[in-house]
């Protein structure tokens, strides 16, 4: 019975507790994949029907992973996708800490989104927080959580992802040539000025651009928007009556 509720697994040779890393990111890229159909489903298409699904799924699957991860839906999926590689074990404790910050951030969507729908910039702020982190772990095997647990905490954690708990010498193929210092200067200035030029340049041209601006206007900048439009609308049918009244 006490293995039952036993946080991680027991594995040999392991000094705490430990998880499979490759599953929680493998778990990473599913969610971030359901977060990017619900969040583009809202921007594109005006319904949030996709996403209260989600955000319903999300709140519930990172509950299940706090209190025992082995039963957790997103984390069964992870395993069965990399069921056939090399396991690669890190501690369980991080890993819970880390999870438990996504409560933190499913609740207040899950109450925004599903139970009293109040959709504005603020929450999709926390949706793009959490996606970025989902991404983070997926793509690159970043858990901040993980590493913020290290800052809490006054004895640092053992088997962190990646090994960056552990003291080690990077090899020559981690390190920058300045050939590579250059090209990787020049594709982040490329990456974050194209980005920029997509928000600001291209102004109104997109759907997406005019969604992310209208998401992020006051009520009082969307009443303006309303009423010249709306006088627009009046003075065209002035100019269609007057242009009536000439035949």
């Amino acid at each position: 019975m006490k293995e039952l509720f036993a946080y991680g697994e027991k594995v040999h040779g392991y000094e705490v507790r430990v998880l499979n890393e490759r599953e929680a990111r493998a778990a990473a890229g599913i969610l971030f994949v359901g977060a990017f159909i619900g969040l583009t489903n809202g921007v594109m298409l005006g319904t949030a029907i996709f996403s209260k699904f989600f955000v319903s799924f999300f709140a519930i699957d990172f509950t299940i992973r706090v209190i025992q991860p082995r039963y957790s839906p997103s984390l069964l999926l992870g395993r069965f996708f990399v069921r056939n590689q090399k396991p690669e074990y890190v501690g369980a404790a991080q890993k819970r800490f880390a999870w438990s910050l996504g409560i933190i951030l499913a609740y207040p969507m899950f109450y925004y989104l599903v139970i009293d729908f109040q959709p504005n910039p603020i929450k999709v702020l926390v949706c793009l927080i959490c996606m970025t982190l989902l991404f983070l772990e997926s793509a690159f095997g970043i858990c901040l959580g993980c590493k913020m647990f290290e800052w809490f905490n006054r004895k640092n954690p053992k088997y962190c992802p990646g090994g960056v708990c552990e003291i080690q010498i990077k090899d020559p193929v981690q390190k920058f040539t300045l050939v590579q210092k250059i090209i990787l200067s020049f594709t982040l200035f490329a990456m974050f000025f194209g980005t920029y030029s997509y928000f600001t340049k291209l102004k109104d041209r997109t759907v997406f651009t005019k969604k992310i601006k209208k998401l992020f206007m006051s009520d009082a900048e969307l009443q303006a928007i309303q009423d010249q439009k709306d006088a627009q609308d009046y003075q065209k049918e002035l100019d269609e009556f007057d242009r009536d009244d000439d035949f």
